[in-house]
């Protein structure tokens, strides 16, 4: 059965973004028992030339009758640069635009590109009855253009909701000297490679809302190397990662969610700050909770782990009490 519209976009959870080749009924079938948190059904690169007309009939199949529970749902479409995006807009979303949250826009450079899939997008849900503006946009970043775009991109249109790292086509489009997608290029033996990329959109991203997502690591037999390169967008801030392999997909949530000790200290700061900045707790902007003095500044780191804790379903174990006054 088809599943219901996810909360507001700026509460869902994308720690896991899991993709699947809209080419294969049985991916198609077996996602929908997965516990990621999106599920984006794939027209671009994992999709042949030739397949590509079946894979919309797929994906509308599946968006209408399967169960998709909470995940938040993405179709990504080809790019503007080829023939097939304005069939693959329209088949998608005349025919499930209902059940579906977000359209994925792959290599974007401009922002222009943005403003037309949003202009198509309210031609269709003006003409199918859908609510204009309740499909989401995903912009992904694959080329130097885009990267150089990205703040226009990120306010090219209000259904933008995540900016994405692609790195294969990005690491070709600067010519990095790498075939292994997300890990060090040879030779490059200090510091990060990927560090100013990463930034860059994080920057991008936060300045105006919007969740930042890294992209796939295609070594997806190596779970300790997940592990590693997820760690390093998620220690930046980043919200979650794709995954190619289901044994992906529990590693992307763990790295992307709090520690359980910090969820619970982050809602305790932010009740014992509530508190304190109450008359009956004295009114006071800064005040000592355990060892540890916090002030307004402490709310809003808190209010981010908070966020992040709340968003991926976690339940607190270590409650604050305020003192008997």
């Amino acid at each position: 059965m088809p599943s219901t519209p996810n909360e507001p976009a700026q509460q869902r959870a994308r720690r896991s973004c899991h993709a699947v080749p809209g080419s294969n009924p049985r991916f198609l079938e077996k996602a929908q028992g997965l516990e990621s948190d999106q599920v984006f059904l794939d027209i671009e690169d994992s999709v042949a030339p030739l397949a590509k007309a079946d894979a919309r009939k797929n994906i509308v199949e599946v968006l209408n009758t399967g169960d998709w529970g909470h995940r938040v749902r993405t179709v990504r479409v080809n790019d503007w640069t080829t023939q097939w995006t304005y069939k693959d807009v329209i088949e998608v979303v005349e025919g499930a635009g209902a059940n579906l949250d977000c359209i994925m826009l792959p290599k974007v450079q401009t922002p222009e590109q943005v403003v037309a899939l949003d202009v198509l997008l309210t031609q269709i849900e003006t003409t199918m009855g859908y609510e204009v503006g309740r499909i989401g946009i995903e912009a992904q970043i694959e080329n130097a253009l885009g990267l150089i775009n990205v703040d226009a991109i990120a306010t090219a249109s209000p259904r933008v909701e995540t900016i994405i790292f692609g790195p294969a086509d990005f690491m070709a489009s600067i010519n990095m000297k790498s075939l292994v997608v997300g890990e060090q290029p040879p030779g490059y033996d200090v510091g990060d490679a990927y560090h100013y990329i990463l930034m860059r959109i994080l920057m991008a991203a936060r300045a105006h809302d919007k969740q930042a997502i890294d992209g796939p690591y295609l070594q997806i037999k190596d779970l300790e190397g997940f592990k590693r390169v997820a760690g390093r967008s998620a220690a930046l801030g980043f919200d979650g990662k794709w995954t190619l392999h289901p044994d992906q997909i529990a590693a992307a949530n763990e790295v992307y969610s709090p520690l359980q000790s910090d969820y619970d200290h982050a809602e305790n700061i932010l009740d014992a700050y509530e508190f304190y900045t109450s008359e009956k707790g004295g009114a006071k902007g800064a005040v000592m909770l355990g060892d540890e003095m916090i002030d307004e500044a402490s709310r809003k780191m808190a209010l981010v782990i908070s966020a992040k804790g709340r968003a991926a379903g976690m339940s607190r174990e270590d409650v604050w009490s305020p003192p008997s006054l």
